[in-house]
C-alpha cells in the first residue's frame, strides 16, 4: 500500500508564507509527477503546481511567481513554499503523486491540509 501524509497548513495573514510538505510511504518502486492541488470552499479542486520525475515544473497562473513546488526523490517528498499569500488562496492543499508500485501504476491523494489566509 502507498500512503501520502502532508503537514504544514494552518492561519497566516495576507502576504505571509507557509511551507507544505508530502512525503510518500509504502511500497514504491518509482514515483513518477508529483503535485499539489487546492478546493477553496464551495469551489472544486484545482491544480496548483506539479513537477515530473525530472524536476519539470507548471505552475497555475494564479501563483506564478509566488509559490515554489520542489521535491526530493531520495526521501520520496514533495514540498510547496508559499509566498505573499492572498486571502484567495485559502484552501485546502492536497498532495498527489503518480506513483508505480512493483505491480500497479496509479494515482494516489494525501488526506489533505487547511490553509487560511486573513486579509
Amino acid at each position: 500500500q502507498v500512503q501520502l501524509v502532508e503537514s504544514g497548513g494552518g492561519l497566516v495573514q495576507a502576504g505571509g508564507s507557509l511551507r507544505l510538505s508530502c512525503a510518500a510511504s509504502g511500497r514504491i518502486f518509482k514515483i513518477n509527477g508529483m503535485g499539489w492541488f487546492r478546493q477553496p470552499p464551495g469551489k472544486q479542486r484545482e491544480l496548483v503546481a506539479l513537477i515530473s520525475s525530472s524536476g519539470i515544473t507548471n505552475y497555475a497562473d494564479s501563483v506564478k511567481g509566488r509559490f515554489t513546488i520542489s521535491r526530493d526523490n531520495a526521501k520520496n517528498t514533495v514540498s510547496l513554499q508559499m509566498n505573499s499569500l492572498k486571502p484567495e488562496d485559502t484552501a485546502v492543499y492536497y498532495c498527489n503523486a503518480d506513483i508505480n508500485t512493483l505491480f500497479t501504476r496509479g494515482e494516489y491523494w494525501g488526506q489533505g491540509t487547511q490553509v487560511t489566509v486573513s486579509s
